[in-house]
């Protein structure tokens, strides 16, 4: 009995050493305390997302179409920060400021991590949702009106269903693939058809659109993985919408571990600008796609304690099976 006593007693010392210790982190990394005039430039520019410029915004989706390939840059399409971004971002700072939310979230990452995904411990806490495009963008880059319906619908890596929901209106039937169990309820919730990682090209059936969004990057074979939603797409009017982080630096999350890929997919250049040629003319091309459009996104997802949110510079693409490939020396 005195040893239970014991160890409780050690367990609520620790848990409220860790709640304490958080706290002052929060605190520390808050700009009323931040005195040095250096330290609080960078505070300002780097870590207070909430406190984003009209500046800061705006190179979120700059592109210097000068520096894009002849044949890409008649494709690309300016993007803006849009009403539905911004209210993204405004539910993001809303949550953020959780506080005993936000601790509960931090313990039970810190507890779960070095067994369970990411992925799967977000799904679990309801949390990290992620954002892409509005409504009114997917329209632009895929070319239709608020009316236009089609079939079919996949989505590949659907998360929690939050950038689903965007894209569902304009089709009958809504398909996803997810691996993390947690995620899977949340797309049942949302009433989506789930099919297997290994169920969803062997179907009686093709897609009208395919969305790839920043998978690419976190699976073991991207050109496999290429090469089946080219076979997926109805013929001649399947479009793939494929959102890639750049640069692009490809991991695989495996329990909680991150791992290289079995295949390592070559992406040349240094500049956003030089990557999107090469991934449109080098890889897209050879495996049997042709450009339609292309666009620069943040990549967000909802925040913790210590940031309102996170975000990654994503070119999004529009893509259309050709009847030419050239599946060749993209591997290291």
């Amino acid at each position: 009995m005195c040893h239970l006593q014991l160890r409780t007693v050690v367990f609520v010392a620790w848990l409220v050493g860790y709640v304490a210790f958080l706290l002052s982190i929060r605190r520390m990394w808050t700009g009323k305390y931040v005195r040095s005039p250096l330290v609080r430039s960078l505070f300002v520019n780097m870590v207070s997302e909430s406190e984003a410029t009209t500046t800061e915004t705006q190179e979120w989706y700059r592109c210097c179409p000068d520096l894009l390939g002849e044949s890409v840059r008649p494709l690309f399409m300016q993007s803006h920060l849009d009403s539905d971004t911004k209210a993204f971002l405004k539910r993001s700072v809303e949550k953020s400021g959780w506080r005993f939310t936000q601790l509960y979230h931090s313990f039970v990452s810190t507890v779960l991590s070095p067994m369970v995904s990411r992925t799967s411990i977000n799904g679990f806490l309801g949390r990290g949702s992620m954002f892409v495009f509005s409504a009114e963008q997917f329209q632009r880059l895929l070319q239709i009106g608020p009316e236009w319906r089609a079939e079919r619908l996949l989505d590949l890596g659907a998360g929690d269903g939050g950038i689903t929901e965007v894209m569902e209106a304009h089709f009958r039937e809504v398909y996803a693939t997810e691996v993390s169990l947690p995620m899977k309820w949340h797309l049942q919730r949302r009433n989506y058809k789930i099919l297997g990682i290994d169920e969803w090209q062997q179907t009686d059936f093709q897609y009208d659109v395919i969305s790839c969004l920043n998978l690419l990057d976190r699976c073991d074979d991207p050109l496999h993985l290429l090469q089946d939603i080219k076979r997926s797409l109805v013929p001649g009017t399947g479009r793939l919408i494929l959102a890639a982080v750049l640069p692009f630096e490809p991991y695989v999350e495996v329990g909680g571990q991150w791992q290289h890929p079995k295949e390592h997919l070559i992406v040349k250049g240094t500049t956003w600008e030089e990557q999107v040629t090469n991934l449109s003319n080098e890889v897209f091309k050879r495996m049997g796609f042709e450009l339609e459009a292309v666009t620069r996104l943040p990549y967000l997802c909802e925040g913790d304690m210590f940031h309102d949110y996170y975000v990654l510079d994503d070119a999004v693409f529009v893509l259309k099976a050709s009847n030419n490939s050239e599946e060749s020396a993209l591997l290291f």
